[in-house]
C-alpha cells in the first residue's frame, strides 16, 4: 500500500530507533540507508540515553526484573500502581528491540553472569527463573548478547501446556495457558530461533503456541467466544509485557516472515479491529499508558497520534493486504 507522503515525512521526523524500522518496513529503504539509521541508536536518542544509564557492574537500576530500591510491602508493589520497568531485563529488552548493534554491550553478558541475581530466590542472571514472560525476554536477550541460554530454550519445552500456550500462573497450579504469557514466550522463541538456528523441537513448541492464539483468533475464548478482556483490543505503545491484538499481529507477522508462510486467515478479525482503529489521517492513536517508573517515556501520551503504533498498524496491514488473495 502505498503511504502517504505526509504520513511518512512525520514518520521519519523521529528518533533513530523508530525512524530506521519506517525506513525499511514502511518506505522500503534499500539496507544500506536504514541500516545507517540504526547504526546511530548507540550513539543518538532513546539508544544513547539509556546506554549511559547503565552501572559498571552491568545492571541497571542495580537490580534484574526490578530495580535495587523497590519496595515490595510499599506503595508501588501495590495492585495498580504498575511495575517498574528501570531494571536490567527491561533495559536490555528496550535496546534490543530498538535495534542496538549487540556490539555495544561487549562484556555486558559476562558481568550479568557474575553479578546479577533475580530477585526470585537470587537465582543466577543467565538461568532464568519461574516467569514465562521474564523467561522469555531473557532467551531473547541472551541470544542477542551471546550469553549460554540453552537451558532456559528447554525450560520452554519442559513448561508448555497442555493447550499449547504458557503460563507465568503454572508455578501456582495453573494448567491453562494465558495470552500475556503466550505472546512474551512466542516472541522470545522466535528471536531466539531467528538469532541461533534453535531446533525442530522449539520450532515445533512455538507452532504449538501460535495454534493456541489462531484457535481463539487473537480475541476471544475459545469456551464461550467472548472477548478474552478489554487489554486485547486497546492500542498502548510500549508493549511492556501486555498482550494486545496489534502487539499479537506484530508477532504473526515477523513469524510469516521467517517461516516464508502465508498470513493465517484466522487473523482477519484481529486485523480488521486494526483497520478500523486507523485514523482518516492514517495514524493510530495512543489509548493509554502503562502505569510503573520508567527510565524516560519513548512516545506520547494518551490521546495522541502514536508514531511507533503507526509503525506497527502500518506495516501489519500491509503485510496482510499484499498477500496473495488479499489485494
Amino acid at each position: 500500500m502505498a503511504v502517504d507522503p505526509a504520513l511518512l515525512n512525520w514518520l521519519l521526523d523521529s528518533d533513530p530507533a523508530l525512524r530506521w524500522q519506517v525506513e525499511r518496513d514502511v518506505a522500503a529503504a534499500p539496507p544500506a540507508q536504514w541500516e545507517a539509521i540504526r547504526a546511530r541508536v548507540r550513539t543518538e536518542g532513546f539508544g544513547a540515553r539509556l546506554l549511559a544509564l547503565q552501572d559498571p557492574d552491568g545492571q541497571w537500576a542495580g537490580g534484574a526484573y526490578f530495580p535495587a530500591d523497590f519496595d515490595f510491602e510499599g506503595p508501588e508493589a501495590a495492585e495498580g500502581a504498575g511495575q517498574p520497568y528501570t531494571a536490567t531485563t527491561w533495559s536490555l529488552n528496550m535496546l534490543r528491540e530498538w535495534g542496538l548493534d549487540a556490539a555495544a554491550l561487549a562484556g555486558t553478558a559476562e558481568k550479568l553472569g557474575a553479578n546479577s541475581r533475580w530477585e526470585y530466590e537470587n537465582l543466577p542472571y543467565w538461568g532464568g527463573e519461574v516467569d514465562c514472560c521474564i523467561n522469555a525476554f531473557t532467551l531473547a536477550n541472551g541470544a542477542w548478547l551471546g550469553a549460554d541460554v540453552t537451558g532456559i530454550a528447554q525450560w520452554f519445552l519442559d513448561h508448555q501446556q497442555d493447550d499449547g500456550g504458557w503460563n507465568c500462573e503454572w508455578v501456582e497450579g495453573s494448567t491453562r495457558s494465558s495470552f500475556h504469557s503466550t505472546i512474551n514466550s512466542l516472541k522470545g522463541l522466535l528471536y531466539y530461533e531467528a538469532a541461533t538456528g534453535g531446533s525442530a523441537e522449539l520450532r515445533a513448541a512455538r507452532h504449538r503456541g501460535e495454534e493456541y492464539l489462531l484457535e481463539r483468533r487473537l480475541l476471544y475464548r475459545l469456551t464461550t467466544g467472548e472477548p478474552v478482556a478489554h487489554w486485547a483490543s486497546r492500542f498502548v505503545y510500549p508493549f511492556r509485557w501486555f498482550y494486545s491484538a496489534v502487539n499479537a499481529l506484530d508477532y504473526f507477522r515477523a513469524a510469516a516472515l521467517h517461516d516464508d508462510a502465508a498470513p493465517d486467515p484466522r487473523l482477519a478479525e484481529a486485523i480488521e479491529l486494526v483497520r478500523s482503529a486507523r485514523q482518516p489521517d492514517g495514524t493510530w492513536v495512543q489509548e493509554w499508558r502503562h502505569p510503573g517508573r520508567a527510565w524516560f517515556e519513548t512516545d506520547v501520551p494518551p490521546g495522541e497520534p502514536s508514531k511507533w503504533l503507526t509503525l506497527h498498524g502500518t506495516r501489519v496491514l500491509d503485510w496482510w493486504d499484499g498477500a496473495p488473495g488479499h489485494q
